[in-house]
């Protein structure tokens, strides 16, 4: 190989190391406490609950899921397979204000009574519309039981659990504001967050970020391989 092929490939190779580098995605997510207040069919009721909210692309928006790792409620008298239904609201904020609708399944085993509630993931689909940083907090918790419903609502103003710098169909990032959301991941309404006209979005994790290195190093190196059949082609030229 000519000293000449030498030096194009390490500078496609460097090339493409840089764009890597400053094309990956940017998310930050963590784990929020919120102490919930309860009303009840029997009385006030609330628990301090860790809160984890992920966002992982899903088609032109994302799925979101909203963790809940302690119980923050109960029942005077067991609940029985598939008698609890749980929903909630993420609310929200920065570049764009709005809502989104999440749910789960019903609970999937019995509940004793007077033992706290563990809320199973609540997942919704949230299609974005404005660009910017967007954060997602928990809002609202609502639990349906024995025909019975129980609100829960955050008293401890909690911080956002996830926040993504995305890039919405508008293009705009001057804020705006979405009441739609979606319940049980059929998305009914748009919010902030990543772009829907078909550009990369965020998520959050490792493997997701691995993920879109990988895309990104796969299109510089294929451009830096055209660079070099190109300045292969015109020293052929040149020489003959």
């Amino acid at each position: 190989m000519s000293n000449q092929k030498r030096t194009t490939l390490a500078l496609a190779a460097a090339l493409a190391g840089s764009i890597v580098v400053a094309g990956a995605p940017a998310a930050h997510a963590e784990v929020v406490d919120v102490n919930y207040q309860c009303v009840t069919p029997i009385g006030p009721k609330g628990a301090v609950s860790p809160i984890d909210i992920k966002g992982v692309r899903s088609g032109a928006g994302y799925k979101l899921t909203m963790s809940f790792q302690k119980g923050v409620s109960s029942s005077p008298v067991e609940l029985g397979k598939g008698a609890m239904n749980p929903s909630a609201v993420i609310e929200l904020g920065g570049a764009e204000q709005g809502k989104i609708q999440v749910t789960g399944p019903a609970n999937s085993e019995a509940i004793p009574a007077n033992t706290p509630i563990r809320i199973s993931d609540l997942s919704g689909t949230y299609t974005p519309k404005k660009s910017g940083k967007v954060t997602f907090t928990a809002g609202v918790l609502t639990i349906k039981a024995l025909g019975t419903t129980t609100t829960c609502t955050p008293k401890n103003s909690p911080g956002p659990s996830l926040e993504l710098d995305v890039q919405g169909a508008g293009g705009t990032s001057d804020g705006g504001s979405s009441d739609g959301g979606s319940t049980g991941g059929a998305s009914t309404g748009g919010s902030t967050g990543g772009a829907s006209g078909g550009g990369e979005l965020p998520r959050t994790g490792p493997l997701d970020s691995a993920a879109a290195l990988g895309t990104f190093g796969g299109t510089v190196l294929l451009s830096g391989a055209a660079g070099v059949l190109w300045l292969t082609r015109r020293g052929q030229r040149a020489t003959g």
